[in-house]
């Protein structure tokens, strides 16, 4: 190769060169940001899904308790069943996969369920009829807790597996994108490599033709 085409080369090279890094480096940050934009979504739906499963066991923790304390626990349990509908609401505009949505649709069921067999039972337990109450205690709303309780369960393990792949996703991206900017290193110093040759190629022709 002569000393011109060495040099344009050489030329060709310092352009591409950074070039192609830069490209390789923001397409990398782009992935990785696309990554990490999933495993946050993915937190934020398994959040979702494990304070609704809390929320069922504490709604029907507090309406046992008011079952069992003449009522005095009511304003608790009624303030337990507004923080599940508003998880409720939270969790439908979250988790919309079929398969959540099917879940959330039996959950909030065994809810509808449950909240109108407690009417009956506060409506007993005002009338003093504490053996109902507890009948339906112990019988349907045992029951339809437990419909609450799979569901709320099937969701947060759902998210669980949607936030591991998520996670594995993203450690995916970042083994790639390091993959890739070392080769890009590698490819920069064959340049300046290329470049040193070069130099050295037109500083020996300088010499010889003021020799000559």
């Amino acid at each position: 190769m002569t000393i011109r085409a060495k040099l344009i080369a050489a030329m060709a090279l310092t352009v591409i060169g950074p070039v192609a890094t830069i490209a390789v480096a923001l397409a990398a940050f782009a992935t990785l940001d696309d990554r990490s934009d999933d495993v946050q979504r993915a937190g934020v739906r398994q959040a979702s899904a494990l304070e609704l499963k809390f929320a069922v066991t504490d709604m029907n923790g507090w309406q046992t308790a008011y079952g069992y304390d003449g009522g005095r626990s009511r304003q608790t349990f009624e303030d337990s069943v507004e923080r599940t509908e508003a998880l409720l609401a939270e969790a439908r505009k979250e988790l919309r996969t079929p398969r959540e949505q099917a879940l959330l649709d039996e959950l909030e069921m065994a809810f509808d369920a449950f909240i109108a067999i407690d009417e009956d039972a506060y409506a007993a337990l005002q009338a003093g009829r504490e053996a109902e109450v507890r009948r339906l205690f112990l019988g349907p709303e045992i029951r339809n807790f437990e419909a609450m309780a799979r569901a709320a369960d099937a969701l947060a393990v759902e998210q669980d597996r949607r936030a591991a792949a998520a996670a594995s996703e993203f450690d995916d991206a970042r083994a790639t994108a390091r993959r890739e900017l070392v080769a890009v290193a590698i490819g920069a110093g064959v340049v300046v490599v290329l470049l040193l040759i070069t130099a050295q190629d037109v500083v020996r022709l300088a010499l010889e033709r003021r020799a000559a």
